[in-house]
């Protein structure tokens, strides 16, 4: 897998509860703000980056306890972590962008769309869900704590497997290796704070069907995260809707299936910023 690692280079900051939070700026144009999900940071979105960039501005975010972003207390909410989102848009001085949220990334992006509507002009919800934790999910959430502190890096590649398609594991050696590394350059106190951040966020799937912008749910049929058929359940509350079903991949399809998956977000992305063709 060649990635463009000088996007990876280009990295700015911004302040938020004055501690650093680290993003890159590439490209021209409408904006486009990538939100990564767990146990990553805004370098696993390179190929991403370097595809939608030739035609957009791509700003991808490091959050809060990730990347190159401090931690900011012991549980990184949801609307912390949106809250950090707009404080780098605001540094920036933009107002108008469309959010591409990868797994925890969605949520922060639904929590942004139910803090600051006016921001948004699409959403896309790469393998993330609108809904709570179950009881069983919150449990498994404080399992996942009690193994983080037990040993950290067995828990970290053991994760990074599981978010990929079992069959395609002995495919896809250099995608997990890729996966694995930025995975373990989360801190101990960054992973548990965005554990209990995302075992206390709240539903927001009343968000789908309100909003008039459009929303993009990506769907991987092989996903042991998020099981497809309740992300295909959620998808028919989206008045606006776009859906990239993909029948072999799990829960990283811009990096098991790319080229289908930056063809898709480009076609959504011309929609977003094309008011004619919201209606087809």
């Amino acid at each position: 897998m060649r990635l463009n690692l000088l996007l990876l280079k280009m990295i700015k900051t911004a302040k938020y509860k004055n501690e650093r939070v680290a993003f890159s700026d590439t490209g021209k144009g409408k904006v486009v703000v990538l939100l990564h999900g767990f146990l990553a940071s805004h370098k696993i979105w390179a190929q991403t980056i370097s595809n939608l960039s030739k035609s957009y501005r791509v700003i991808a975010i490091d959050l809060p306890g990730h990347g190159n972003t401090e931690c900011i207390g012991y549980a990184h909410s949801m609307n912390l972590m949106a809250k950090c989102v707009k404080s780098v848009m605001d540094s920036l001085r933009l107002k108008k962008y469309v959010i591409i949220g990868h797994s925890m990334g969605g949520y922060v992006g639904l929590a942004f769309a139910d803090l600051f509507p006016d921001n948004l002009m699409g959403l896309c919800l790469f393998h993330s869900s609108a809904y709570a934790d179950s009881e069983e999910k919150k449990k498994d959430r404080l399992r996942a704590i009690n193994a983080v502190k037990a040993n950290r890096t067995i828990y970290t590649k053991t994760t990074i497997k599981n978010l990929f398609a079992t069959k395609n594991l002995k495919y896809l050696k250099d995608e997990i290796s890729f996966a694995t590394t930025i995975a373990k350059e989360t801190s101990k106190k960054g992973i548990i704070a965005a554990l209990h951040g995302m075992r206390d966020r709240p539903r927001r799937d009343i968000i789908l069907g309100l909003v008039k912008y459009p929303i993009m749910m990506v769907i991987g049929e092989q996903d042991n995260v998020l099981p497809y058929e309740q992300l295909l359940e959620q998808s028919q509350l989206i008045k606006n809707k776009t859906v990239l079903y993909l029948e072999h991949d799990g829960h990283l399809g811009f990096l098991e299936s790319p080229n289908e998956s930056n063809k898709a977000l480009r076609k959504f992305l011309r929609k977003c910023f094309n008011p004619a063709l919201q209606k087809k």
